[in-house]
């Protein structure tokens, strides 16, 4: 009771301090939020800054324990707020100077993006003024929050979570963001309109946490999903336009070892001292006391030294931190009516990273492979992304590559785009972008088995409907089984085992789904995960893209681990008859529902990976977020979806209100005109009347 009583009370002499702040007073706050039986707020602004002051508000209103969390963590003063668990993250946070980066970033705004993001931060500050209760008392203490505090966190989450999640080694394979996008062209459009698929995979939570929102205002009228925190839709659709984005195949940040001697490092044999600096980090006490933990931060030039070991000091280098027009241009994009303004908005080359997949209402359909990849003299993919020896000033680089270096497609010939975190040069089948034509560092070449199922099941349709879009994203199918299945049961007739055989009377009636009561797919999984690329008779070969790697080179070991899989199967459940969502389950909130969808890596483009729950079976916990299907004609045709539903504050009925459209396959209709919405009110705000 201490702990909290101390938090009341700073919040109420916080309170003192920004009640009736944030935004200066000649800047609009009157808006109305039309709140849908879904959680999604449409907001309707007398002006651009009023509606993302309303944008600010409906965020906390959502998430709002989440959205503070998030930004005391960006502050690098979380363990002074809630105690020593957190003081690990505060010293990564510091080393990488993310709250000078925040204050550098905002001061670099442009007079209208400044006045946004003001508008935003004080729509979250009155919200907690108004509705106090609304908001778990220790994170009031992070209170107000500033413009600084929505741009480090954007650097904290871009910079370092997105870009350099790999080389910090802060996250395992099963929360790699990824991602599916399709755009179709009028030439191979069943209605001559153009239509996109946005499908962002991400985890079910923390700063991955994405937000459904419809935001409007005199010039500005667009539907779509921001990561909470974010004052800016980062994947959106309007009545002329939409874009997605995927994570893409780029190397912007580096690993470096240096080579130590004496009390510094070694750059073409010359000695260098690091460079050092002192920071306190206080860590709150149960007692809620406070001590003062000080780190010393080590610097080799601007390159913060992450490691020591076996001589070596071991530094990340990131492209693109004095980049600040990001939010800018994503406003730009949502407010593009058109594919010149589009570009014009892309052009600026503010975004860290991300494909960006592109369609309008004039039937254009676009690829561009975005972000700061930097400019280097030598040295290709492989190179670049493992470790650097630092210790050669030639390995160093200083500027990244501009708009017309980057690889692009503007309506290709086959009218499709497609991708699935693959390298850009098969984002349309037949390829048309050349790896010889860029710099051999600027993308790996290869294709996954998920890429591969999205070209394959579009490749022979030559008159895509809207319904075949919404099929393809559902689907489940696994394409390692169309690859290697046929192949294996004719292994069990030639090399007889009676396990293996039983398995493969399962396998021999399995519909080569993940779909909920498909029987046969954990079976097949467990066997295809025993296999390594060695044991394919053809590895992928770029010749043939979508069809290798095939064969299998030892048909006697795929029998032998079929056996070892069904034994498993059948230990673990008592029987191989085992339905897949008997294990694997979407639950959110109070709802528990049988999944379907599977990991990525096994072709399956519903894309689901899972955690195992307390009661052993396996929960969501990645994959398919947000989802829109758009058509694009004389007027806006849609579907949507956001699986885990669109709130995550104690207590909402919106935590995981969309996961039976999941379980069912289904997506829902996004209500985007103003009589619709109403017929399907949850409840009205009017903010700033």
């Amino acid at each position: 009771m201490k702990f909290v009583r101390s938090s009341l009370w700073l919040f109420l002499c916080l309170y003192l301090n920004f009640a009736g702040a944030g935004v200066p007073g000649h800047h609009s706050k009157k808006a109305e939020i039309l709140w849908d039986t879904y959680g999604v707020p449409h907001i309707y602004g007398k002006d651009i800054s009023a509606m993302y002051y309303a944008f600010g508000w409906a965020q906390m209103h959502n998430h709002g324990n989440l959205l503070l969390r998030l930004y005391g963590l960006t502050r690098g003063r979380s363990a002074e707020y809630w105690g020593a668990d957190f003081a690990a993250a505060d010293k990564k946070i510091r080393l990488f100077k993310v709250p000078e980066l925040g204050r550098e970033a905002y001061a670099k705004q442009g007079h209208e993006m400044k006045k946004y993001i003001d508008a935003f931060v004080a729509g979250i500050n009155d919200y907690v003024a108004a509705n106090p209760q609304a908001i778990s008392a220790p994170l009031k203490e992070v209170l107000p929050v500033t413009g600084e505090d929505v741009m480090a966190h954007a650097i904290r989450v871009f910079f370092l979570e997105f870009l350099a999640a790999e080389d910090n080694a802060a996250l395992g394979q099963i929360l790699r963001p990824g991602s599916n996008a399709y755009a179709v062209g009028r030439s191979r459009s069943a209605s001559g309109n153009a239509m996109l698929l946005a499908n962002p995979h991400l985890p079910w939570f923390d700063f991955y946490t994405f937000f459904e929102a419809h935001l409007q205002a005199p010039g500005f009228n667009a539907y779509g999903a921001s990561l909470v925190g974010m004052p800016v839709l980062n994947i959106a659709f309007n009545e002329n336009l939409g874009w997605t984005h995927t994570v893409n195949t780029i190397d912007a940040a580096d690993r470096y070892a240096y080579t130590l001697k004496d009390s510094g490092y070694l750059v073409d044999s010359a000695l260098v001292p690091f460079k050092y600096d002192t920071t306190i980090v206080k860590i709150r006490q149960p007692d809620c006391t406070v001590k003062n933990d000080t780190t010393i931060l080590q610097y080799a030039g601007d390159e913060p030294v992450v490691g020591v070991k076996d001589n070596k000091a071991y530094t990340l280098k990131i492209a693109g931190l004095d980049s600040a027009g990001f939010f800018y241009e994503w406003h730009m994009m949502a407010k593009a009516d058109n594919h010149r303004e589009f570009k014009a908005a892309l052009q600026r080359m503010q975004l860290p990273l991300f494909n960006v997949i592109y369609a309008d209402k004039a039937g254009n359909i676009e690829y561009f492979f975005g972000g700061n990849v930097p400019v280097r003299a030598s040295g290709d993919w492989d190179f670049w992304h493992g470790t650097i020896d630092g210790s050669q000033s030639k390995n160093a680089w200083s500027q990244t590559h501009g708009y017309a270096d980057m690889p692009k497609l503007f309506n290709p010939p086959a009218g499709f785009i497609q991708n699935a975190n693959d390298p850009p040069w098969y984002c349309t089948y037949p390829p048309v972008l050349s790896p010889s034509a860029y710099p051999s560092y600027m993308s790996p070449v290869g294709m996954g088995f998920r890429p591969q199922r999205a070209v394959n099941m579009i490749r022979n349709n030559f008159s895509v409907t809207f319904d075949d879009l919404v099929k393809y994203k559902l689907n489940t199918g696994v394409e390692v089984a169309d690859r290697f299945l046929d192949e294996l049961l004719g292994a069990t007739d030639k090399y007889p085992d009676p396990i293996a055989q039983a398995a493969a009377g399962v396998l021999r009636n399995w519909d080569r789904t993940t779909d909920s009561m498909s029987v046969g797919g954990i079976l097949y999984i467990n066997w295809y995960s025993k296999l390594d690329d060695s044991m394919f008779k053809q590895p992928w070969d770029p010749a043939h893209p979508t069809e290798t790697p095939r064969g299998l080179k030892d048909s006697a070991t795929a029998v032998k681990l079929l056996s070892i899989a069904a034994m498993e199967i059948h230990n673990m459940f008592g029987s191989l008859q085992v339905p897949w969502g008997a294990m694997f389950r979407f639950r959110a909130g109070a709802y528990d529902y049988p999944a379907n969808g599977g990991p990525g890596n096994y072709g399956i483009y519903r894309t689901i990976e899972y955690m195992q729950d307390a009661d052993g079976r396996m929960r969501s916990a990645a994959g398919d977020t947000y989802v829109a299907v758009v058509e694009f004609g004389r007027k806006i045709k849609a579907r949507v979806l956001l699986g885990y539903g669109n709130a995550s504050q104690p207590g909402s009925r919106h935590i995981g209100d969309q996961l039976k459209f999941m379980a069912q396959k289904q997506l829902r209709t996004p209500w985007t005109e103003r009589r619709d919405i109403l017929q399907h009110l949850e409840k009205t705000e009017r903010l700033g009347h």
